[in-house]
């Protein structure tokens, strides 16, 4: 058995199907593309279901990758086995219709023991009960004895209607010492001796929607290898977390924490949840989620909240996550540069979200501490639902660390109260995570050869390839007036959506019908399509059409992505190199841009960014466009954008001196073009984002004029002239301010006035002075000021009330310290007399106020308050 690194395994096994014709492809994103099913990427095969489903051509019938995959699912166990993650990567290699069977299973069998040199007497495989195919390979082809291959039910891998079929898994035997000591126990035992390595699946039927299954017509080979399973084998190590692939991220907790590996069970769990999570935040952040409340931004959050209570656990009481994104990425930088590009930008997310939480996470624990606590001394081992959601509401304690601290002391949560006192924040959610705009749907384009197709914008005639009723994946011959469809032209000038950018919009005038585009976009091979509504007659495949984009609102929309650009530049120039764009909306009347950055943007930054945005639309720059290599457009510091797939040759869009970007959009040819760049507001849109929105061209002039429009309404009514407005508006707010100054010393005279004629009007109840009036104030402020003097007056309680000029109600209670000692409670009085008036309100025992509805009802809300008064008196 040959020791490597993690690293020297990972490139060894690209590199062996390299050699026998595959396609080595990066990772995908973490970020699925184009499939609302997935919340994140957590398998091999993901990013390519639409290459086994037939829908897609992928680029080459053979492609192998090592995939970046995060799973939460059993995010509990992290830490207590020796092989639960939340993020791993899967080794794989796979065929779109090529090869199949007696191909894979003899090259699998090379690269465990000849490139790897696994002893072959330990290796077990597992076949389904009917596939006497594989077990005919195994056997008679490799070589592989009777009895280390076994027939399992399970061994068949299906997930609902579409590509299915039967898999073969190959296991190691780590030795009986490892195992549960049964004379039975084999690879199908769950003991931990018998070690999956990899799963070969043969995806050779079609599930149907009524259960029963077709054989395809091209069979295909998905395989999924553990590269964290097979280096702790290679290493000799008994779990995955003591491999290089990991263990240097437990040495940095221990250092940090002074806690040593092996020292305790409990220990070790804590410091291997924080090297699994720290590899999960790096990449999740590097790929572009940021924390939420919502879908994989929750997921990113629960994982570093979970991460920070662990190291509370182990004695960290400061931050620390930033300093394992440090040793992450010295581990995965050189085959993973994303995450190096953007180790600051991920620490300082990772810095915003933690130092946050650590503000909560001590007085989360203390409450949880206190309610554990109660409930061991009432014998009771069930948490209120309740409980845990104030916990949730109130500290950001989220509900699934509740649920695991009360594990480690043998109780549970109420889960049903939990979601009920949850209702309104899930149904939320569920709004949230619906696609109102519809999920988009894959086109089967298979037999079209998407290297033939062609997009010239310039061009305005095309032949009609294939059409699809706009929600269904299958083409049709043709669509008739009224029904919405999509078509794919071997010549279209129509440009796709993408980057943020509106796609075209336009008519396509075929022989014998008309279709109004609203649409255009790109399927995730390329393939453009336009999409909207037959209102004329019939459009057929195979007819010749001509075709007319709306060319004004490009050019709208190429003024504000140019102006994006310049934006973005001109952000990264006054705010620093962190600021990275975390999504964008280029339409024809406006843009936004998303961007990291930690703070407020100030009036000062905006006010440089939009000069230098509007110097460089001065300076008439020509926009050049290149095509090259990725790799050289890199090197030139060409930006990449999150969640933007390139291929090997990429469209750098150049502003000289200024920007360079890797874009496909539209764009003009000279930044004069773009007329003026105006800033229309700045804004937050998450932890650590915010946007800026503005316009350019003909929206900036629309915008000016309304401003103008504005300041003249304004001047006419303050009766000057637009240029005298600010003067005359100083004018009038001294001569307010004065107004206001004069009004609240007249109000004091009057409360003065008022407390000296306390006396007349105030009651003793139960040797409790008490003064309950109503009276004429202004505001809120006013009533809290008669209301010191006449409680100091007094030396009881005092309850007013009054209608202000607003028309709103103001109701006041307070008390002196001697009548709290006799029982008087003033949020509770003010809550009983403003329920009378229709309102509500609260505070504390010496002091409350609330308001109220119902003007008419005031003079019979403060009758009752005598009689509240007197019933809280002891």
């Amino acid at each position: 058995m040959k020791y490597m690194s993690g690293n020297e395994l990972r490139e060894r096994f690209l590199k062996f199907f390299e050699e026998r014709g595959h396609m080595r492809l990066p990772s995908a994103s973490l970020i699925p593309q184009d499939d609302p099913t997935l919340l994140l990427i957590g398998a091999g095969m993901a990013p390519f279901k639409p290459f086994f489903t037939g829908k897609m051509k992928p680029p080459s019938p053979r492609v192998t990758t090592c995939q970046k995959c995060v799973r939460t699912g059993d995010i509990e166990n992290v830490g207590r086995t020796a092989r639960h993650h939340t993020y791993f990567e899967m080794l794989g290699d796979f065929s779109f219709g090529d090869y199949f069977k007696k191909e894979i299973i003899p090259w699998s069998w090379e690269f465990l023991t000849k490139e790897l040199e696994l002893p072959g007497d330990k290796l077990y495989i597992t076949i389904h009960t009917s596939d006497d195919e594989a077990y005919q390979i195994w056997h008679d082809v490799v070589g592989i004895p009777d009895e280390r291959i076994i027939r399992l039910e399970d061994n068949f891998w299906e997930i609902g209607s579409g590509p299915c079929g039967p898999c073969s898994e190959i296991h190691i035997d780590l030795g009986p010492e490892r195992g549960c000591g049964k004379p039975d126990c084999g690879p199908d035992c769950d003991c931990g001796r018998f070690l999956e390595l990899w799963n070969l699946v043969f995806t050779q039927f079609n599930q149907n929607e009524d259960g029963t299954y077709t054989p395809l017509e091209h069979k295909n080979i998905d395989t999924g290898a553990g590269l964290e399973r097979i280096a702790s084998v290679l290493q000799g190590k008994p779990s995955n977390f003591e491999t290089d692939l990991i263990f240097p991220i437990i040495e940095y907790a221990c250092k940090e924490s002074g806690v040593a590996y092996n020292a305790s069970p409990k220990s070790d769990v804590s410091l291997k949840v924080i090297a699994d999570h720290a590899r999960s935040l790096t990449f999740m952040i590097g790929d572009g989620i940021l924390p939420s409340n919502l879908g994989r931004g929750y997921i990113l959050r629960r994982v570093l909240r979970r991460a920070v209570r662990h190291g509370r656990l182990l004695g960290i009481d400061h931050e620390f996550l930033g300093g394992a994104v440090d040793v992450v990425v010295s581990m995965y930088g050189d085959h993973y540069p994303e995450i190096r590009e953007k180790q600051d930008y991920i620490k300082k997310v990772i810095h915003m979200e933690e130092s946050s939480f650590l503000k909560t996470l001590k007085s989360g624990c203390d409450m949880l501490d206190v309610e554990i606590t109660k409930l061991q001394e009432a014998g009771k081992t069930e948490l209120d639902g309740d409980v845990a959601f104030k916990l949730s509401d109130t500290f950001g304690f989220p509900k699934e660390l509740t649920a695991e601290i009360l594990e480690e002391h043998g109780m549970t949560l109420d889960e049903k109260g939990f979601a009920e006192a949850l209702e309104v924040q899930r149904k939320m959610a569920r709004d949230a995570r619906d696609d109102k705009t519809g999920r988009p749907v894959l086109y089967n384009d298979r037999d079209l050869n998407a290297a033939e197709l062609k997009v010239d914008e310039a061009a305005h005639a095309g032949k009609v390839m294939k059409i699809y009723p706009v929600a269904d994946a299958q083409p049709v011959d043709a669509v008739s007036d009224g029904q919405d469809a999509a078509v794919i032209l071997d010549v279209t000038g129509f440009h796709a959506e993408g980057g943020g950018q509106l796609g075209d919009i336009g008519v396509i005038k075929a022989p014998a019908g008309l279709m109004r585009v609203t649409k255009t976009k790109k399927l995730p091979d390329g393939v453009t399509y336009m999409a909207g509504t037959v209102e004329e007659g019939t459009i057929a495949v195979g007819d010749a059409v001509t075709y007319k984009v709306d060319t004004v609102r490009r050019s709208d929309i190429a003024r504000n992505h140019t102006a994006t650009h310049l934006l973005q530049a001109a952000l990264r120039s006054v705010l620093g190199s962190h600021v990275n764009q975390a999504g964008s909306y280029v339409g024809p009347d406006r843009l936004h841009f998303d961007f990291s950055h930690f703070s407020q943007v100030t009036p000062e930054e905006l006010a440089k960014v939009e000069k230098m945005v509007n110097e460089q639309i001065l300076a008439a720059k020509t926009v050049t466009f290149e095509e090259v290599p990725i790799e050289e457009a890199k090197k030139r510091g060409a930006m990449a954008l999150f969640g933007e797939k390139y291929g090997a040759v990429v469209r750098v869009v150049t502003v000289p001196d200024f920007s360079m970007e890797l874009c496909g959009g539209v764009h003009v040819s000279n930044t004069a073009q773009i007329g003026l760049f105006k800033i229309v507001s700045e804004s937050s849109t998450g932890a650590g984002v915010r946007r800026i929105e503005a316009v350019t061209g003909f929206g900036a002039l629309q915008y000016v004029e309304g401003l103008e429009k504005t300041i003249g309404n304004v001047a006419a009514k303050l009766h000057c002239r637009n240029t005298d407005v600010e003067e005359r508006l100083d004018v009038l707010l001294a001569e307010t301010k004065d107004a206001c100054q004069k009004v609240k010393a007249l109000e004091s005279k009057m409360a003065a006035a008022a407390a000296s004629s306390a006396a007349d009007r105030m009651k003793e109840i139960k040797g409790v002075n008490t003064l309950v009036q109503k009276v004429s104030v202004s505001d809120v402020n006013a009533l809290r000021t008669m209301g010191d003097q006449l409680r100091d007056k007094t030396g009881g309680v005092v309850v007013l009330a009054s209608v202000f000029e607003n028309g709103k109600i103001g109701i006041l209670a307070m008390a002196h310290k001697d009548a709290v000692a006799k029982g008087i409670h003033c949020g509770k009085i003010v809550k009983e007399v403003a329920a009378i008036c229709g309102g509500g309100g609260g505070g504390r025992p010496d002091m409350a106020q609330a308001g109220g509805k119902d003007a008419e009802k005031v003079d019979e809300a403060l009758q009752a308050a005598w009689g509240v008064v007197e019933g809280q008196i002891k």
